[in-house]
């Protein structure tokens, strides 16, 4: 089935885009020519984008023309994405400026985003920032010291977790991955977190508080839990780790583990992924229905130097002569279509705006399965590091909803 007229397909976008009908998003099954993928709307916000809150930045770095500390919270850019209501949605950055070190004044947040979609019609292009979601532990769960550890809230800080990962199961509760341990951690509908971090019984971290003596790291460090989906029952989470194991002399093998939730437990299962290069990494995945999921694989590059982000999409039960899922590709994210060149003059002389529209910026690392055969897509812009768009520049951070085109009969049996 081929797309209907892109008139049409954009009209539908503003009624379309964040329905946060999981029934809705399960039966899709976004697949089919890559070379089909286009992008229907776009939205930024730009890089220095403050809420309410301390100040933060004290212990980072200045660069591109950006000088901490910062009289608030900086909002960030964002590693993952939920659906909330009436087209909008819960952003997720994550740990603030990279190292436990740097962040111990970042609050770790949800931030309610409503995108002012710019399409082929037209728009603003703009993201509104509302209330927030706080990542807190007053109950006392984790068993070790935290940044907060004194205060009644004991809001959670980039000095605790590094957040990569969110996913929500359906009692409304958040399940979200963390590469400093790497833990799973189990929220509330309000943030509020519900028992102690979960380990996992193998790997560990650089960052990991709980080291046993001698114990060597299996997890590089910023390889943790980049990725996480759920069954569509809340039954199972999928954390995968980012990027090699250390011990692993496949440095293609990416592992996919299975977390029983019900039992609060790992079942030992795991699947194999292979990327298209030693250090790409999985950088999202999120679950179409109780086998299938699409992720986002991608280097490390931006701007003129990005080379590979891409969308693919595996299914669990298919595997190939090597025991690696077969995987096929969904998006081309630096060359997607754009006849009605949505985007092109933010910013002005921005590289890749135009039409193939690119996506050339460094971490690319939120992706949500849409009605109507979409994905959004959102990236991390390192504030106030990473300039994919003008050299010198810190990125603002870019909401992107992409059609894709149809193949099969999307339900989840095929």
């Amino acid at each position: 089935m081929r797309y209907r007229p892109l008139a049409l397909l954009a009209a539908a976008v503003i009624a379309l885009v964040g329905s946060p009908a999981l029934a809705a998003v399960q039966a899709q099954s976004p697949a089919g020519d890559p070379a089909d993928a286009t992008l229907l709307a776009r939205a930024t916000l730009p890089a220095y984008t403050l809420a309410p809150g301390p100040a933060t930045g004290a212990f980072s770095d200045p660069n591109n023309g950006m000088t901490p500390p910062y009289p608030s919270q900086v909002v960030m850019g964002i590693s993952s994405v939920l659906p909330a209501d009436n087209g909008s949605y819960w952003a997720m950055p994550d740990n603030g400026f990279g190292t436990k070190g740097n962040s111990v004044d970042f609050l770790l947040r949800l931030y309610h985003f409503t995108p002012r979609w710019e399409t082929a019609r037209g728009g603003a292009g703009t993201v509104d920032v509302g209330r927030f979601i706080s990542l807190r532990d007053p109950d006392h769960k984790i068993p070790f010291p935290i940044v907060n550890d004194g205060t009644a809230d004991r809001l959670l800080t980039g000095g605790d977790f590094d957040v990569e990962s969110a996913t929500r199961v359906p009692d409304g509760s958040m399940w979200i991955g963390d590469e400093f341990g790497p833990f799973l951690l189990h929220f509330d509908r309000t943030g509020k977190l519900l028992q102690a971090p979960v380990a996992h019984p193998t790997l560990r971290a650089p960052q990991n508080p709980n080291p046993a003596n001698g114990e060597t790291p299996t997890v590089a460090s910023s390889r943790g839990y980049e990725a996480l989906a759920s069954s569509p029952d809340g039954r199972y989470l999928y954390p995968a780790v980012e990027g090699a194991l250390t011990g692993d002399d496949n440095r293609f093998r990416r592992y996919i583990h299975e977390f029983d939730t019900r039992a609060n437990r790992y079942t030992g299962r795991t699947w194999q992924y292979r990327t298209d290069g030693e250090d790409y990494r999985i950088a999202d995945m999120q679950s179409l229905d109780a086998n299938r999921a699409i992720l986002i694989e991608r280097e490390d590059d931006e701007g003129p130097s990005a080379t590979f982000k891409r969308v693919y999409l595996i299914d669990r039960r298919h595997v190939d002569a090597d025991g690696f899922l077969v995987k096929t590709e969904v998006a081309d994210l630096l060359n997607l279509r754009n006849p009605a060149l949505v985007g092109s003059h933010d910013p002005a002389g921005g590289y890749g705006l135009g039409n193939p529209f690119k996506f050339p910026l460094q971490s690319v690392e939120a992706l949500l399965p849409l009605p109507g055969n979409r994905i959004l897509v959102m990236q991390d812009n390192n504030f106030p590091d990473s300039t994919g768009r003008v050299p010198g520049k810190t990125d603002a951070t870019e909401m992107i909803v992409i059609g894709l085109r149809k193949v099969g009969n999307g339900s989840a049996q095929d």
